[in-house]
């Protein structure tokens, strides 16, 4: 007899069993938490890889960079190379570029500031490919939790409501509900742990980039001003 009455019980506490009888409410902030969840984890994927080519353009062209030779035989293989004309090979090709442009108009002087603004258009465009969708994983980071303790408030508001209306409580009767309206706040941390972790990690390796590109930008601008005496003496 006892057995007959638990298994029914159990059963009723079942996750799947709470999702499927929960107010149309909750069932609508848990939709909406798991297309977040799902959203959160294609833009984690998409940018752990973007990152990662970053980081390989980043050394690949750092080795070739350095490796020595002539700046325009330097400039011919990284220019539409895809391996190396990304991130430091980008604002390298701008820079080398502009300054080959105002050497040309003869305007030594001006062209050192010139290859600096064109590196430094160059590197903000890259940085913004890199923070691209990261918004968007800071707002499911941040919010996420506020909707699933949106669900369980409505939840639990719903549940003591009927609770009143009854005039009677017993655990059987209080738990499945309950437990109905803490399963929002569980998806909405199960959306938002993911996306905080995930977007403080990228926000290090963006910076991190963002300085090897502002010390890139450093030592080829002092490259760029060793030949100007040489070109305009």
């Amino acid at each position: 007899m006892d057995l007959q009455s638990t298994v029914p019980h159990a059963q009723s506490l079942s996750l799947s069993h709470l999702v499927l009888h929960a107010s149309w409410v909750v069932q609508g902030i848990l939709l909406l938490l798991l297309v977040a969840s799902v959203v959160s984890w294609f833009v984690i994927f998409q940018k752990a890889m973007v990152f990662a080519n970053a980081q390989k353009g980043l050394k690949r062209f750092e080795k070739r960079f350095w490796s020595g030779g002539e700046m325009s035989q330097i400039y011919q293989g990284v220019n539409n190379n895809p391996q190396l004309d990304m991130g430091a090979g980008s604002i390298f090709c701008a820079g080398y570029e502009e300054f080959q442009r105002q050497r040309n108009k003869s305007r030594g002087p001006d062209a050192l500031d010139a290859a600096r603004r064109a590196m430094r258009g160059a590197q903000i465009r890259e940085v913004g490919q890199l923070e691209s969708n990261l918004p968007l994983l800071a707002s499911i980071s941040s919010v996420s939790p506020f909707v699933g303790l949106l669900g369980t408030v409505w939840g639990i508001m719903t549940t003591f409501m009927n609770i009143g209306a009854a005039q009677q409580a017993t655990l059987a009767t209080v738990a499945p509900p309950v437990a109905e309206a803490l399963i929002a706040t569980l998806a909405g941390l199960f959306a938002a742990i993911p996306a905080t972790f995930f977007y403080n990690r990228f926000v290090h390796r963006l910076d991190e980039l963002d300085a090897h590109y502002e010390v890139f930008m450093d030592e080829f601008t002092n490259i760029l001003h060793r030949q100007i005496p040489e070109s305009h003496p």
